[in-house]
């Protein structure tokens, strides 16, 4: 980088007694995409891929995602991909399944998850009416071309491979996202390890793994009986699965890419919104004998207690909580929205194991490493300034994640690109632009 002072004729003509009119300016390193080769970008994930937010896959959503972000910044190199393919919506059915807005209700401002009872949020969906064996509605099928962007909201590394999954049903069946993708003699068959092989691509990106702790989480650690892959993954599988999902994509250490750890989740504001001190202390206020929120654990010797700082309560909580759940020992939060402190512990733990066998796999594939983990967890802590706009990850108002507590606003995946690009520079010797997060949206509020 080279830093040089720029005076006006004026400024020079005067200079002794107005060095003011000398302007410094810094000039920004060339624009360069090092050793690396962008002109055929994938990217492979799941919802944090897709571009997924406010609980839902839409058009404006995916417009917006990291991937879309980088194939644009790629692009300024001379070396980016001269398209990127998303698996969008037809614009009559723009809104996919129907995303959470955010709208006034009896003078209070909260989410609304749209539903035939309030007409769907005169949202433009894609639902076929169809149900699959999950229980899940089907969305109107991708007829183009691959899309360049394979993030499928749900994939974890366990569904990924059927050699994996035990005889569990195919993937292809039970999530809506895959299922759009395939045609109907796919989805028995094809696993989603055999659909990115389809690609050849100069360079890639890779972010999955974060379903293989997240949906237990999400779960407040019960596991749903009719989803087989909410548990958390055991590390013999999720390495077989991750080194199958690297050496494909790499072709064995031979093309570039990146991947993305697992992040850490309770620090997302799904875990971080409703918390055990406000609601004792809404306890507290309208009985002053309330001795605190009382929870129903995983843990058999104790099945029921008061919670502490500890547990953490998860965000689709508040409705039981309104109704009176934890005020009496009789009466407690449910297991399944309750993330309790050693269900904390064991996604932690889970979580540091996979990030370790992704660290390791990236090194044997010679894949640069994107630590979102240690990324995220600053964020979390610490929030984010951009050009004299702070981000946090508070709830709302915090600009980074939207109304599903779990995924990223627009400026969200904006900074999520940045520090792809940050790791893609120092580990390419590249000089691709980041963008200003700032000229993407947060939440969007009612007019």
């Amino acid at each position: 980088m080279n830093r040089i002072v720029k005076c006006s004729a004026p400024a020079l003509g005067l200079l002794g007694l107005a060095l003011g009119g000398c302007q410094p300016s810094i000039d920004a390193p060339a624009v360069s995409a090092g050793t690396a080769d962008f002109t055929s970008y994938v990217s492979v994930g799941n919802s944090l891929t897709s571009g997924y937010s406010d609980g839902s896959l839409y058009n404006e959503a995916q417009a917006t995602s990291y991937p879309a972000i980088l194939a644009q910044q790629f692009g300024k190199t001379g070396k980016g991909p001269a398209s990127f393919v998303q698996p969008s919506f037809a614009p009559a059915q723009e809104d996919g399944e129907g995303h959470v807005k955010l709208q006034v209700v009896n003078g209070a401002l909260l989410p609304v998850t749209p539903s035939q009872a309030n007409g769907f949020l005169g949202e433009k969906l894609a639902l076929t009416g169809v149900q699959l064996i999950s229980g899940k509605y089907q969305l109107a099928p991708y007829t183009g071309p691959q899309p360049d962007n394979l993030g499928v909201p749900g994939m974890s590394v366990l569904s990924s491979v059927s050699a994996l999954t035990q005889g569990r049903a195919p993937y292809g069946l039970l999530d809506q996202y895959y299922e759009r993708l395939l045609t109907p003699a796919e989805k028995p068959t094809k696993d989603y390890l055999t659909y990115i092989s389809q690609k050849t691509p100069t360079f890639f990106s890779c972010w999955l793994g974060s379903n293989d702790v997240l949906t237990y989480a999400t779960g407040g650690g019960v596991v749903d009986p009719t989803n087989p892959f909410g548990g958390l993954t055991d590390t013999t599988r999720f390495g077989m699965g991750y080194r199958a999902i690297l050496s494909t994509l790499s072709k064995n250490g031979t093309v570039k890419g990146l991947v993305a750890n697992i992040p850490s989740v309770t620090g997302l504001p799904y875990f971080n919104t409703v918390t055990v001190t406000a609601v004792a202390a809404a306890f507290k206020a309208a009985n002053p004998a309330s001795p605190g929120v009382f929870i129903q654990t995983s843990d058999a010797a104790t099945p029921v207690r008061l919670a502490t700082s500890a547990d953490l309560l998860v965000l689709t909580s508040q409705g039981v909580v309104a109704a009176g759940a934890g005020s009496t020992p009789t009466n407690p939060v449910p297991n399944s929205y309750v993330l309790d402190a050693n269900e904390v512990a064991s996604v932690a733990a889970r979580t540091a194991q996979l990030n370790t066998i992704i660290a390791k796999t990236a090194r044997q594939n010679k894949l640069a490493l994107a630590d979102m983990n240690t990324f995220f967890t600053t964020v979390a802590q610490q929030g984010v300034a951009f050009n004299a706009v702070s981000n946090s990850a508070v709830f709302v108002s915090g600009n980074l994640f939207g109304l599903d507590g779990v995924h990223p606003t627009p400026r969200g995946y904006a900074l999520v690109a940045n520090e792809f690009i940050r790791n893609i520079n120092n580990f390419y010797g590249a000089s691709i632009p980041t963008v200003n997060i700032n000229e993407y949206r947060g939440v969007v509020f009612p007019q």
